[in-house]
């Protein structure tokens, strides 16, 4: 097999050819088709989440077809699977037995604790895996592995929200507007200053408005989601919001949010997080993107080039998602 790997945070990922992994027990062995880029990889390699498992190959959205498999599994070689973020949950600790494997004390994650998708061969555990179709393109596909599901999950805390703020429109903000738009919701997009071809991607996607994250949106929003990994948007967002709104922060990192008065969450207005994914999550959006009709933007780089796309998404040099192709 060939992989891009992570021999120590703020490097670059270093081309490497390895024997093909063997699956244990539960797992399978995939051989990949397509893998997503996003910002989970840039933390993971930035060294902003702390203890990965080193060397590791990065990557977590990825598509691929079932090559071979472990004692106790009853996916086919041959199946297409997809594998997230969340690769293993223990199934035991109070968090998994209240349906909240999201939250497992002792999880494992695919590209940070156990190896990913950049490269051509991983091994994921089975009960972790969600089956594909066989006509699903598995480009268009990868990013709703992560993007798709993490900005679920968020639309999911937003609640029934009508008017949905979207702050930071990139992989998963350009899908979940199209999923607002086939819910009734209303889109409003925020972007960098100045960023005026992320805010006519987002238009061309359905938003009503889009514009700066420091400007007044021209209606009161009942959520907000921030995609974009910056605290002082917690504090911009609140102040969109009316009275009962909620700010949700879907990242796994962010920087610290600043101090803010009082003023700006009172009137029952609150700032929540997400955190990872649960199975059901995944399940349902996948049933939910094809009726919604969700089509991903995306850009494609060859393995030897993921350099290139963590920088390119480092940057904001495209819109949509970047994806990596073995």
């Amino acid at each position: 097999m060939r992989a891009m790997v992570l021999h120590a945070p703020r490097e670059r990922l270093v081309f490497e050819e390895r024997p093909d992994p063997q699956p244990g027990a539960g797992e399978i062995r995939i051989r990949i088709e397509a893998c997503g880029v996003c910002r989970t990889d840039l933390h993971v390699v930035d060294g902003d989440l702390p203890d990965p498992k080193l060397p590791i190959v990065p990557g977590h959205e990825i598509v691929g077809r079932i090559e071979a498999a472990g004692p106790g599994v009853d996916l086919a070689p041959g199946a297409r699977v997809g594998a997230p973020w969340l690769g293993h949950a223990c199934g035991h600790c109070r968090y998994c037995a209240s349906g909240r494997e999201n939250l497992c004390d002792a999880p494992q994650f695919n590209g940070f604790t156990r190896d990913g998708g950049f490269a051509t061969h991983m091994v994921a555990d089975a009960a972790f895996a969600f089956p594909l179709p066989d006509d699903i393109d598995p480009v268009a596909a990868a990013p709703l592995l992560c993007a798709g599901l993490i900005g679920w999950r968020a639309l999911k805390a937003a609640g029934d929200a009508e008017l949905v703020g979207l702050y930071g429109f990139g992989a998963a903000a350009h899908i979940i507007a199209q999923v607002c738009r086939f819910q009734g919701r209303r889109v409003f997009a925020f972007t960098r200053p100045g960023d005026a071809a992320s805010q006519n991607f987002a238009r061309a996607l359905g938003a009503e408005w889009a514009g700066a994250s420091e400007e007044a949106p021209p209606e009161e929003l009942d959520a907000a989601i921030i995609f974009a990994p910056v605290g002082a948007l917690a504090p911009a967002a609140l102040a969109a919001l009316r009275k009962g709104g909620r700010v949700v922060c879907a990242g796994i990192h962010m920087s610290d949010i600043p101090s803010f008065p009082y003023s700006l969450l009172w009137g029952e207005r609150s700032i929540a997080s997400v955190a990872n994914l649960t199975r059901a999550d995944g399940e349902e959006f996948l049933r939910l993107a094809p009726r919604a009709g969700v089509r991903t933007t995306t850009r494609v780089y060859p393995l030897e080039r993921a350099n290139e796309a963590l920088d390119d998404l480092r940057h904001g040099r495209f819109d949509g998602a970047a994806v990596i192709r073995p």
